[in-house]
This record gives C-alpha cells, sequence and structure tokens, in this order.
C-alpha cells in the first residue's frame, strides 16, 4: 500500500536531515557515530536537493532512484552498528532510522505523478 505522495515523501526527507543533523547533539551520538550523522546529514540533503520531485531544486535524479537509494541505504544503517561495533544509543539510532527510511520507502508511491 503506497500511502505517501511524493510531496509528503520530500517533507519527511527534509525531516530526515535535521534529525541526522541533531541526533549527535540531542542523543549524544558521538565519535564515528556522530560524525557518520553529520556526513548523511549532508548527503541526505543533497540528494534530496537534486531529486526530481515537487520538493526538490534542482531535479536532475528521477524520484524512482531516489527511492532505490534510500531502500539500500536504509538496509545499510540497519547493519552499520554491527560492523562499527557501536553500543548504546547509537546503535538504537542507526537500527531505528534503517528501519524508518526502508519504511517510508516502501509506503511511497514513486509512480504517481508529480
Amino acid at each position: 500500500m503506497k500511502i505517501l505522495s511524493p510531496t509528503q515523501h520530500g517533507y519527511l526527507d527534509y525531516l530526515t536531515v535535521v534529525i541526522f543533523l541533531l541526533a549527535p547533539s540531542l542523543i549524544g551520538l558521538t565519535g564515528l557515530a556522530g560524525t557518520i550523522a553529520y556526513l548523511l546529514a549532508g548527503i541526505h540533503l543533497a540528494m534530496t536537493l537534486v531529486t526530481d520531485f515537487p520538493l526538490g531544486v534542482v531535479k536532475k535524479l528521477p524520484f524512482s532512484i531516489h527511492g532505490w537509494v534510500e531502500r539500500i541505504v536504509g538496509s545499510v544503517l540497519v547493519l552499520l552498528p554491527f560492523a562499527f561495533g557501536f553500543e548504546g544509543v547509537g546503535k538504537a539510532f542507526y537500527i531505528v532510522i534503517g528501519i524508518v527510511i526502508i519504511l517510508v520507502g516502501l509506503l511511497t508511491d514513486y509512480q504517481q505523478n508529480q
């Protein structure tokens, strides 16, 4: 069931950027876990800005490709804490945010007329 429109997905993308930016300060991500959060904020913002959907600015990246990238990244984020040995809040953050990104991808209608 595809319940999220491209516009709704866009708002969630920008919210994701804010979450990645604030996570180190708000929940105490430090070291590599914090650095990765900041990097992901920048990468996610850049991808959102260049996506061809209502909230994109440059509109070069097809929305369907944006979706596949997010679903792959979501899966990588779930595995990230195990690969880097994150514990506690870092482990929980990356598993939860990865699952949320996967779910948003599965619930978004990437074929809807924009």
